[in-house]
């Protein structure tokens, strides 16, 4: 069913009932206390994080190549000529800035999402903005890497605007806790971020069926450039994006973690990123708070020994959306 909550929230007691874990105890109670700053880097740096998920047998985009220096920026158009779609992007960018995304390559004509066409002098200078820490936090110079484009499932084509839908999977302790699907629109210059106006569709963890859907943080029931109703939106192989999720765990050690998981037309789900600091806002996409089901594997979860499918298993069984 696609249920939604039609009442402002407005006073503390309401929001503890309902679970909602604000900011600061965010910070404070699960990523300050159980994310070791040390292994920030394994998912700050996207590169770090795709050779961390290829050694442990995670499915990735295949990585083409990569510049670190500007001396190498010549290299971007050997690196890419036999290829006929790929996508660049900053080792160290958040909220999709930086990432352009080539669709089509053919005789030195690139074509983007939008059939606008790029040139190869606008490559070669996306290339060196991405160096310069035009698109990394703080400033820092970056790493451009060069990876597979992703041919995302034609089930979601009516729910997503000249962009890749992402799932975005809460994981804690290794135990995914909530779920939601970002889909990019116009206002969001076909990005899946929810702060730039994409669309956040809650998951409901056990079906992979849509629960409710959001959009500047006000419920919507049909995409705004589609038209397409959310409400029948559903998650092909889904089991498949929660394990993948769970494996971060191993992966990283990080016990409180966003994972990107898309899902690719011929290769299946596929992590795109992991986020040791995920937004609160899959909680609006939800119409539910995270802290009940944090709170419940800390309760019934004392050392955590299983395998990441029993962790999955065990996640089925006794959360709740």
């Amino acid at each position: 069913m696609f249920s939604f909550i039609n009442k402002f929230i407005v006073s503390p007691r309401q929001l503890k009932k309902a679970g909602i874990l604000g900011m600061n105890r965010r910070n404070f109670e699960y990523i300050l206390k159980k994310n070791p700053r040390h292994l920030f880097p394994l998912v700050d740096d996207k590169l770090q994080t795709k050779k961390l998920a290829i050694k442990h047998n995670i499915n990735v985009p295949d990585l083409f190549g990569k510049i670190e220096f500007q001396y190498e920026a010549k290299n971007i158009h050997s690196i890419i000529k036999e290829k006929k779609s790929f996508v660049i992007k900053p080792a160290h960018g958040s909220g999709g800035r930086g990432i352009m995304v080539v669709k089509d390559h053919k005789n030195d004509v690139c074509l983007s999402t939008s059939d606008s066409v790029i040139s190869k002098e606008e490559i070669y200078k996306h290339v060196s903005n991405i160096l310069s820490g035009l698109y990394s936090l703080g400033g820092q110079s970056d790493t451009a890497i060069i990876e597979e484009c992703i041919n995302f499932t034609k089930e979601f084509n009516e729910y997503s605007y000249q962009g890749v839908p992402d799932v975005r999977i809460i994981v804690y302790r290794g135990f995914p806790v909530m779920a939601m699907i970002r889909l990019s629109t116009k206002e969001s210059g076909g990005r899946a971020n929810l702060h730039q106006g994409a669309v956040g569709v809650g998951i409901n963890l056990n079906t992979g069926k849509a629960i409710q859907a959001v959009m500047n943080d006000k419920l919507i029931t049909n995409h705004p450039d589609t038209g397409a109703d959310l409400s029948k939106l559903f998650i092909p192989q889904w089991k498949k994006h929660l394990l993948l999720a769970c494996k971060s765990y191993e992966m990283t050690n990080l016990e409180y973690i966003g994972a990107d998981i898309v899902l690719d037309q011929d290769k299946g789900p596929m992590m795109l990123e992991l986020n040791a600091r995920p937004g609160l806002a899959i909680q609006i996409a939800n119409g539910s708070g995270l802290k009940n089901n944090l709170k419940k594997i800390d309760k019934l979860v004392k050392k955590n020994n299983f395998t990441a499918e029993e962790r999955l298993e065990f996640s089925l069984k006794n959360l709740k959306n």
